[in-house]
């Protein structure tokens, strides 16, 4: 089990650590271990939380040990990145600049680039959501053209949109709910990728990949609006 590290977190959860770079190999591995262990279905399992290069197996102590819980996990951690689970590719609609993405324009400048070179290096590639947090559904992604890198804003906004597209360094993500954020706001999706009245409320996985598709404001309101009447 070379590079793979096992840490308690307190008395009821056990990160278990591959590397410590954001590399998609590691990736694989992480979310191919994580869905071993929710297979399991074990008593003492609670739940697992994937990340960029580790998981967290939260786990009740009072029916399983650390050093029995560690003991239990081993095999699955060295498992290869080939037995990730291969998912969709998710495609997100946005419509960039003006009211929807603010920062655009700014961010072109920052690149020396025109807003539509941007807009075009942001939606050639398919990304890999390599971890969901800050905010319900939040998607971290890899795989952004560097060139349309840009720091984050000094003053984040207290109010961002729900839907709204931004870049942070060389990332970029989707908003999913009305947040604070420091983000560059590039453009914005009618999609709701977070609905707590759902059975399934989070749109996006782990694992899974995106791709941006770029549309104009009456598209993106009809959509918005079908959108309404889904809710």
């Amino acid at each position: 089990m070379e590079n793979v590290r096992f840490l308690p977190c307190g008395d009821q959860a056990v990160t278990v650590e591959w590397g410590s770079t954001i590399d998609e190999h590691i990736n694989r591995q992480v979310h191919a271990f994580a869905r071993k262990v929710e297979a399991l279905s074990h008593p003492a399992i609670t739940e697992v939380v994937p990340t960029y290069r580790s998981a967290t197996v939260h786990y009740r102590p009072e029916v399983l040990s650390y050093e029995e819980l560690k003991h239990l996990l081993a095999p699955l951690a060295q498992g290869s990145a080939e037995e990730a689970e291969e998912l969709p590719v998710v495609e997100i609609p946005v419509c960039y600049g003006g009211e929807y993405g603010p920062d655009l324009l700014e961010v072109a400048q920052h690149c020396s680039l025109t807003p539509e070179e941007v807009i075009a290096r942001h939606t050639a590639p398919t990304y890999r959501i390599y971890m969901l947090g800050f905010t319900p559904g939040f998607p971290y992604l890899g795989g952004m053209d560097p060139s349309i890198a840009a720091p984050r804003r000094k003053e984040p906004r207290i109010h961002i949109p729900a839907g709204s597209v931004g870049i942070a360094g060389e990332q970029t993500g989707v908003y999913p709910i009305v947040s604070p954020g420091g983000w560059q706001l590039i453009g914005r999706t009618p999609l709701r990728l977070f609905d707590p009245q759902k059975e399934q409320p989070i749109l996006l996985s782990a694992g899974a990949g995106i791709r941006f598709v770029p549309i104009d404001e009456e598209a993106f309101r009809k959509m918005e609006e079908k959108e309404g009447e889904r809710a």
